[in-house]
């Protein structure tokens, strides 16, 4: 009788050893060949059901495609998908328009990227502040490393000189959206 047993559980043993290394071979290989096929990064996630972030608001706004544009080139779509928080004062195309001529297609040229950047990140803050939190006189640390000063005239708030002129709440902060490409200071 001992003899049955050891040898049924002999056999138990190999079968749920083999099972459990062909579940191994094929979990590998399913994962190498996910690997493969998975691109990283956010931006290569496509979601239409979740609330948006502060990317899905830009991306999905007909008025921010030139913000969207250069977000791509600076390669900052990644990170401003993130979990934040974040306050992102967002430029309008029209904004970028204001710009003198040329100076949008230098900033985007490769070569240029660092100054991009660093234009894009004096538009963002890592914190919320929504309008209510805003002040006459605030001081901004902004993700550059500069400052960017808040005003009230007439009932509205600047960054700098951009009129805030619609703030939209996102899952990772919130997005103002702005009439004017805030530039930062000299360094």
């Amino acid at each position: 009788m001992k003899f049955v047993i050891l040898l049924f559980s002999f056999i138990i043993f190999l079968v749920s050893g083999c099972g459990k290394q062909d579940n191994v071979n094929k979990t590998t290989d399913k994962s190498a060949s996910q690997k493969e096929q998975t691109p990283g990064g956010q931006s290569n996630v496509k979601d239409d059901v979740s609330e948006k972030d502060i990317v899905k608001i830009a991306v999905g706004s007909p008025d921010h495609t030139t913000l969207v544009a250069a977000l791509k080139a600076a390669e900052l779509v990644d990170v401003l998908s993130n979990a934040g928080p974040f306050t992102v004062f967002a430029p309008t195309n029209a904004a970028f328009d204001k710009l003198p001529k040329g100076t949008l297609d230098d900033l985007l040229k490769p070569e240029n990227k660092q100054k991009l950047t660093d234009i894009l990140q004096h538009h963002v803050a890592v914190a919320v502040y929504s309008t209510d939190m805003l002040k006459d006189g605030q001081v901004i640390n902004m993700v550059d490393g500069t400052n960017a000063t808040i005003t009230k005239k007439d009932g509205s708030f600047f960054i700098d000189k951009g009129k805030i002129a619609a703030s939209v709440k996102a899952t990772n902060g919130i997005v103002h959206i702005i009439d004017e490409v805030v530039l930062p200071p000299s360094k």
